[in-house]
């Protein structure tokens, strides 16, 4: 009987997937109300978009980043760079944010690896 409640376990246990903690660095965009993202190295990670629902864990720790060093480009919404501890769908969608931490502008200007927002 515990042979089998060993095996139930471990199934059980291998059939959900473990979520990894990412590291994510780049431009950190809020173009328009409710619409998020991040662009790093590797991707365009979706945070949230306005009228879906789709808001993940951990938003509000994201604080009003026209607090620091930031770019406005449309009425109070812009972009700032940004370092980010996420959990991702491992595709385009951020699914859960751990922390956060604004940067200097200038730390996502000069990444080679990054692309301009905008």
């Amino acid at each position: 009987m515990k042979t089998i409640a060993v095996v139930a376990a471990l199934s059980l246990a291998l059939a959900v997937p473990a979520l990894a903690a990412e590291t994510r660095c780049g431009w950190i965009q809020n173009p328009t109300p409710a619409n998020w993202w991040l662009d790093d190295a590797q991707n365009t990670w979706t945070i949230m978009t306005q009228g879906s629902g789709d808001e993940p864990e951990g938003m509000d720790l994201i604080p009003d980043i026209s607090e620091h060093d930031y770019v406005k480009t449309n009425g109070n919404y812009g972009y700032a760079c940004a370092c980010m501890s996420v959990e991702t769908d491992g595709k385009e969608r951020i699914t859960r944010i751990l922390s956060f931490r604004q940067l200097a502008l200038a730390k996502c200007r000069n990444d080679k690896a990054l692309k301009f927002p905008g």
